[in-house]
Order: C-alpha cells, then sequence, then structure tokens
C-alpha cells in the first residue's frame, strides 16, 4: 500500500500521527515543510514514477515556515489532481479551511485533534482514494456505452448479432434511455462504419420544413431556396441515417419516407430526377406505435417496414445497478467540459441516487452529475449536496437508501484507559425518546423490523405495533401544526434513538453497534457526529 505523506513543521504532531497510523497498518512518510514535499514528488517523477512510492493521501498543516499549506494543495492538484488532501488547522484558521475547500481538499482535520477522529478521517480518505482508484481504472477502459444490467446486456449482445447486418432497426424506449447511442453504436459496428452517421429529430423540426431536411430541395423550390441543398438522405449516403422521434412524423412525410424505404428513390423539394439512395435507416421512439397506428396518426404499412427488428432499451430503474458506474463516468465527463477537477460521490450519496425513479432516464442522471459538478461544495459529495429533485423524492423499494450526512470524524469518545465510554440512561434521556418509551424493547433493540430512516408497513389487516402507531400520531401533529421538515425531524429522531440504543447494548462500542445495525463502521460515526450525539 501507498503510504500516507504527513508535513507538519511540529515534530509532535508528526510523531503521533506516525505512531498511531502505523498501529492502523498504515505506513507514513513525514516531511517538515512543502519544499520537501514538491522536492519528493518531482524526484519521484524523475526516477520514472514509482507508483508504489507516491502518497495515497497527504495530510499537511496550513502554517510552516518554508511555504503554506494552501500553496501546497494548489501545486499538488495541478500534478495530482485526483491525489485526497487534508488539511490541519487552528480554529482561527477557519477563513484557511474554506479556501482549502475551494481548492479541492478531501477534509479539514480542526486542531487540537482527537486522534481516533483523526485517524478515522485519514481511513475514510484512503478508502475513498482506493475505491476512485478502481473506478477511474474502469471509466478509462470503458466503451462508448456502459452497462452491466441484464437488460443492458441483452442489448449489447443484439448489437454483436446485428453488427454484420444492414437491416432496419427500431429502438423504442423512454425519452433520455440513450437512444441515440444505441443508434451510434449499431452504425459504428457495421459494415456501414466508413460511412457518415446522420441523425436527425422529426419531432424538433417544424413540419414545413421536415421535408426539405430530409429530402433536400431544388434551387426555386420555394420562396428562400437560392440554392440546390442536399437532404439528410444524400447527407448519409453509404452509411446510416438515425430519425428520432419517427411517432412523431407528419403522417403525409410518412408516405413519402414509406416509398424510400421500399425502392431506395426519392426526389427533391421541386425537383424532377429521382435520387438513388444507399442508406441503412435506424429509426426511434419513445411512444407506442402499436397505439399509435390504431389511432390513425401512423401509418401501419411503414410502421411493418420500419419494425423489421425492433430493440428496446430499458429505462434507468430498470439497471439500479449501472447508477454507481454512469454517476462517475458523468463526473468524470462533466469535469473534464468544465476543466475542473472531478468530484467524487460517497456511497450514501450512490445509494440515495439508486433509489430515486429517474423519469428522465439516463439523461436526468448525466444533467444531474453536471449540476453536482458546479453546485456540490466540497470534492466529495455527500446525500446532502444532491439536487432537491433527489432529496424531495420518495424511494423505491427497489433500492434500500442509506441517508447520511456529510462524512465526519468519529464522535465517540475513548475512557483513559482505553475502554469505550458506555451510553448510558442519562444519553438516552437526554436525546429525548422520540415516540415514546414502548417504541424499544428493554433489550435494546427495536420492537419492529425496520432500519434506520425508514418504516416498514405493516403488512395488509394488521394492525400497526406501539411505535408504528406513536410515529403515525407524531407525524400527523407535525403536519397539523404546518410543518415542512416532518421528513427531516422525525428521521433524526429515530436514528438518533436507534444508534443510542444500539451503543448503550454494546457499551458504547462503535463497530459492534454497527454490526448489530447492520451498517457500516464509517456510516455509524457518521452518524454520531451529524446527529450530536457524543
Amino acid at each position: 500500500m501507498k503510504p500516507i505523506w504527513i508535513v507538519d513543521d511540529d515534530q509532535s504532531i508528526r510523531f503521533v500521527l506516525e505512531k498511531a497510523l502505523l498501529r492502523e497498518g498504515l505506513p507514513t512518510r513525514s516531511f517538515t515543510n512543502p519544499r520537501d514535499v514538491l522536492a519528493a514528488l518531482a524526484a519521484l517523477d524523475e526516477a520514472g514514477g514509482d507508483a508504489s512510492q507516491g502518497p495515497q493521501i497527504l495530510v499537511s498543516d496550513i502554517r510552516m515556515p518554508g511555504g503554506s499549506g494552501l500553496d501546497l494543495l494548489e501545486k499538488i492538484k495541478a500534478v495530482q489532481p485526483g491525489l485526497p488532501v487534508i488539511i490541519m488547522t487552528a480554529f482561527s484558521d477557519l477563513d484557511s479551511a474554506v479556501s482549502a475547500f475551494q481548492g479541492g481538499a478531501f477534509e479539514y482535520l480542526p486542531k487540537p485533534f482527537d486522534l481516533p477522529k483523526a485517524v478515522e478521517l485519514i481511513r475514510r480518505a484512503v478508502e475513498e482514494s482506493q475505491r476512485e482508484e478502481v473506478a477511474e481504472e474502469t471509466l478509462a477502459a470503458s466503451p462508448e456505452m456502459l452497462g452491466q444490467a441484464p437488460a443492458m446486456q441483452d442489448v449489447f449482445r443484439a448489437i454483436g448479432r446485428l453488427s454484420q447486418s444492414n437491416v432496419t432497426v427500431l429502438i423504442t424506449g423512454e425519452s433520455g434511455s440513450g437512444k441515440e447511442l444505441v443508434a451510434h453504436a449499431l452504425h459504428k459496428h457495421s459494415p456501414r462504419a466508413g460511412g457518415p452517421f446522420v441523425a436527425i429529430n422529426t419531432a424538433a423540426i417544424p413540419k414545413d420544413l421536415l421535408e426539405s431536411e430530409l429530402f433536400g430541395h431544388e434551387r426555386g423550390a420555394f420562396t428562400g431556396a437560392q440554392t440546390m441543398r442536399r437532404g439528410r438522405f444524400e447527407q448519409a449516403e453509404g452509411g446510416t441515417l438515425f430519425l428520432d422521434e419517427i411517432g412523431d412524423m407528419p403522417f403525409d412525410l410518412q408516405t413519402r419516407l414509406l416509398r424510400v424505404l421500399s425502392d431506395g428513390h426519392f426526389y427533391r423539394v421541386g425537383g424532377h430526377s429521382a435520387v438513388k439512395t444507399h442508406v441503412r435507416v435506424i429509426a426511434a421512439t419513445h411512444q407506442h406505435l402499436e397505439q399509435r397506428v390504431k389511432e390513425g396518426g401512423f401509418r401501419e404499412d411503414l410502421f411493418h417496414r420500419l419494425n423489421v427488428i425492433r430493440l428496446r432499451l430499458p429505462p434507468l430503474r430498470e439497471r439500479r445497478e449501472d447508477i454507481p458506474v454512469l454517476a462517475r463516468h458523468f463526473l468524470q465527463q462533466s469535469a473534464r467540459q468544465l476543466g475542473v477537477e472531478p468530484k467524487r460521490i460517497a456511497d450514501a450519496a450512490l445509494a440515495r441516487l439508486g433509489g430515486f425513479a429517474f423519469p428522465g432516464n439516463v439523461r436526468q442522471l448525466e444533467n444531474i452529475c453536471h449540476w453536482l459538478t458546479v453546485m456540490a461544495p466540497s470534492q466529495v459529495i455527500e446525500s446532502k449536496d444532491l439536487p432537491p429533485e433527489v432529496l424531495g423524492a420518495d424511494t423505491v423499494s427497489a433500492a434500500p437508501v442509506e441517508r447520511t450526512a456529510a462524512p465526519m470524524p468519529s464522535a465517540v469518545e475513548p475512557a483513559p484507559g482505553g475502554e469505550a465510554v458506555p451510553v448510558g440512561e442519562s444519553a438516552l434521556a437526554e436525546a429525548g425518546a422520540p415516540w415514546g418509551a414502548s417504541a424499544f424493547g428493554n433489550a435494546g433493540e427495536p420492537a419492529g423490523a425496520g432500519a434506520p430512516g425508514a418504516i416498514t408497513p405493516h403488512p395488509s389487516g394488521a394492525a400497526p405495533s406501539a411505535w408504528e402507531a406513536g410515529l403515525e400520531a407524531e407525524a400527523q401533529t407535525l403536519l397539523d401544526g404546518g410543518s415542512h421538515d416532518v421528513w427531516d425531524a422525525l428521521t433524526r429522531r429515530f436514528e438518533s434513538r436507534l444508534i443510542l440504543t444500539a451503543l448503550a447494548s454494546t457499551r458504547g462500542r462503535r463497530i459492534e453497534a454497527a454490526q448489530k445495525l447492520g451498517i457500516g463502521r464509517n456510516t455509524i460515526t457518521r452518524k454520531i457526529q451529524e446527529l450530536g450525539l457524543e
């Protein structure tokens, strides 16, 4: 494993961090000033760039003789934009901490710091760094289309089977699901790959202009036609013409399209000579064409001419396992477009995205990632950073969502003798029982089955349990009182009670409490800090 680089002019700080990280099995390398760090990086680069000797994480003080930690952060990000940097700062340096975040710091560590908190933060940065390294390797080798879901694998297999064919294909799928990408792939892997790929959205062009766009026009064919113009069929000669939203094509133009598909000839608008075309047509629609035929809005003979091979593209909600890799891909893509460092996304935020319905499908996910690249306040995107359309939506049962806030260091302090401080009745009382003492059993376990932040509905016909009835009553009271943060208020109280009860049953041991709750160690640590349960 690559070492943690520590930069601080205070020998005691370096010593304490080195020993603590060594106990955790994390190798370290220490420096007294930024100049030595930059010299070490330059030496590694000159020696051929041995990746195993470079830093996994950089932990740097802000104020040091011979250089500023913020200047070091800027220089490091210029050469290694993906390296997580933790800035150590005194409380009087909070303005500098803001600058650190703006400069791309992973997190800041206030001095004087609690050692377990510091180690927890560094370990989280290491895990994030390793996860992003794997994600970047995956994205570097990504094809033009991404997807591991079974539904997408079926699409890939179909594209493979059609790779040596010139047959007409009809792609169906909801708006934003990536129909044009599939058309591109069909062209790229076909015998016509050397020819042009021309796309036209038949719903986006006015009816009066669409005929000229498709078939071209002769000079003087209509007012404003100063010269002869080649249409999309001629532009796509020898290649592929993609007709998007074919279901919106005007009825009279459908007749002309049918003739082209039947005999390969067409006339330019105002022309008298037939033009021969050698074009493969791929059409796409989000509409139910059979229903359009029944309603008289689409020609049945054209439908059958287009429907030689039908390829259904699944909506994003049917391929939720692809959301993480797609999100990371779009974050990388958006960062390149904006000329900034790619942001990382926490597992909890990915889980929240996985529970969103995505009515706009992959296009909506791409737009969300672009929004996050611009609007997320730090380099690591947390659940609270997601746009309102995601945070305000109900999550679906197909993908359980773990709501977490910004990751923070450990908040449960060890006792002087090394034993964890037990959380007793007084702590539980201070937190306040959310829905009465009957919400939990005597053993410190929840009386009802459920996960933090989620309520399992009782079976149809069965009476709600005591804690469910209490929850309903409390929610009704808040709703009747005109409150607009009922979800957040009750979720915080529920999670606080659940975590404190688990900690009481394990005498304050976080890892054991997390195991009992079925959540990760980092998650319970973040929750303790977020909910103020110290």
